[in-house]
Parts: structure tokens; C-alpha cells; sequence
């Protein structure tokens, strides 16, 4: 039986090498580390008006919503007039808790194409309660080196790093564990991996972590793997997402327009076939 470490250390080796040696035109390995490589990243928002902005833009990708939020409107930055310029208390002050006037507002000035659903639990409501929750979130910080400040106080300690994703998910109406290592990921905070979809279905297969774990769980055992491969969360995250989503969001003339398509099955059935035993009993 292999020790934990080997395995993580394997499978990651042969993830990061799986898209290149596929010889799809563009992928190489110099594609693949630009990926991995967090410097990439947008650069942080400098006002507490860019940060409500990224937590918008970053709630939209909530369960598929943002062909229906961003894509009906043409770009979350339309909402900037309705929200005050994206200015928190001005939000607050102008709506309170009445997220039907939100909507109301965003229909009528907006337009949005599609059916738009009213019943609290459709997703243009969700949203709304999203904006209201998010801005109340963000007023009550200073500044927005206030709120980096906070978010650098959990990232410094590893025992309490998990919390705050749990908390971002109680704060934020629609936010979800997920969606909230996304938004720190995105902020550049690279030991906060996403546990969506993708990753789940890579390591449940190859038995990285057991079928039927919740977000938290997950989300440790990416942080296992990217620790015995000696790279990054952040970078762990980005090798299996690719294989995942097949979306090299920032090179738009590999594939059809960044997008090679999913190769998630293929990849998990490769890393069977290579790893030489896969044992229910092989955790710590």
C-alpha cells in the first residue's frame, strides 16, 4: 500500500502533465504554469466600492447563474447606476432590506433578457438578497485595507483559515463555502482553493477524498495534495479545474474561443490506470 503523501504527490504530477501531453494545439507546459502561477490574477480592488463589485461578480457564478445575472444585462457593471456606483452604504441607504425593490429597479432600468422570475427562491430574488447582504457585509469595514487586514488575520493561522469561508457563507445571503474560497481566491489569498464540482468529481474518483464529504472536507483534502506536491492550494486547485472546465479563460484562441472542453473522465480513468493501488483504507 502506497503512503498518502506518494499518492498525492503522483496524482498531482500527473495532472499537471495530462492537458500537454494530449497535444492540443497551444496547450503547453508553459500554459499550463501561467495558469498555476497567481500573479495572473486581477490586481486587488483598491475601494471598498471594488471590493462590493467582486463580491458581485463573484456571487453571479453561484449554480450556473451567471449566463442568467451577467449575460441578461451584459456585464455586472450595469448594475452601477441602480447600486450607487457600487457604493455599500448607498445601497443600504437607498433600499434597506427590501431586495423586491432592487429587482424592481433593475427590471425596469435594465431590461434583463429572459423570464424573470419573482418567487423568492428564483434566482434574480437570490441575487437581489445577495446585493442587499453583500453590502451590509462590506459597510461595516473602514476601509478596504480594513477588510484585507481582517481576511490577512485568519490566513496567517492554519488552524483557523476554514473558518472564514464558513463565515463569508453565513454573512452573505447565496455565498456558499465554495463561492467564498473563490472570492478570496480571486483576491489573491492562494491558500483558500475552491472545492466546486470539478474537484470534487477528480478526487472522490481516485479516492483523494471519500464520496459524500461536505465543501469543508474537500477543501482540506486539495490542501493535502498541494502540500505533499510542495506547491501551493491555489495552485492545486487551477491543475484539476483545467482538466475540469477546460477553460483557459485568458487565451481565447486555444480551442474555441479558451475552451478545449472537459477532460475529467478521460484524466480520472488515466490516473487509475497509473497509480498503482487505490485502497478504501489508506487515510491517516
Amino acid at each position: 500500500m502506497k503512503p498518502v503523501p506518494e499518492i498525492d504527490r503522483q496524482v498531482y504530477e500527473l495532472a499537471k502533465n495530462y492537458l500537454p501531453s494530449l497535444r492540443i494545439e497551444g496547450v503547453t507546459p508553459s500554459l499550463i504554469e501561467k495558469y498555476l502561477n497567481p500573479v495572473y490574477l486581477n490586481p486587488r480592488p483598491i475601494s471598498k466600492e471594488g471590493l462590493y463589485r467582486s463580491i458581485l461578480e463573484s456571487a453571479q457564478d453561484a449554480h450556473m447563474k451567471s449566463g442568467v445575472i451577467g449575460g441578461s444585462i451584459d456585464g455586472i457593471d450595469k448594475l452601477a447606476p441602480i447600486l450607487d456606483g457600487f457604493n455599500p452604504k448607498g445601497v443600504l441607504s437607498k433600499y434597506g432590506d427590501n431586495w423586491e425593490e432592487v429587482l424592481d429597479q433593475i427590471v425596469e432600468q435594465l431590461k434583463p433578457r429572459g423570464k424573470i422570475r419573482k418567487t423568492p427562491r428564483s434566482i434574480w430574488p437570490r441575487y437581489c438578497q445577495t446585493i442587499l447582504s453583500a453590502a451590509e457585509f462590506i459597510d461595516q469595514f473602514a476601509s478596504v485595507d480594513d477588510f484585507f487586514s481582517w481576511v490577512d488575520f485568519f490566513d496567517r493561522d492554519d488552524r483557523s483559515r476554514a473558518s472564514l469561508p464558513m463565515l463569508l457563507d453565513h454573512e452573505i445571503k447565496g455565498f456558499g463555502f465554495a463561492l467564498s474560497c473563490d472570492f478570496l481566491k480571486e483576491l489573491g489569498y492562494i491558500n483558500f482553493p475552491k472545492p466546486d464540482v470539478h474537484l470534487r468529481d477528480i478526487f472522490t474518483a481516485l479516492e483523494l477524498c471519500p464520496e459524500g464529504e461536505d465543501d469543508y472536507q474537500l477543501f482540506k483534502a486539495i490542501i493535502r495534495v498541494a502540500k505533499h506536491s510542495n506547491v501551493s492550494p491555489y495552485n492545486a486547485d487551477k491543475v484539476f479545474w483545467l482538466i475540469g472546465s477546460g477553460n483557459f479563460y485568458k487565451d481565447h484562441k486555444i480551442g474555441v474561443n479558451g475552451r478545449i472542453g472537459s477532460h475529467k473522465q478521460e484524466f480520472i480513468d488515466f490516473a487509475r490506470s497509473k497509480i498503482f493501488c487505490v485502497h478504501d483504507h489508506r487515510r491517516n
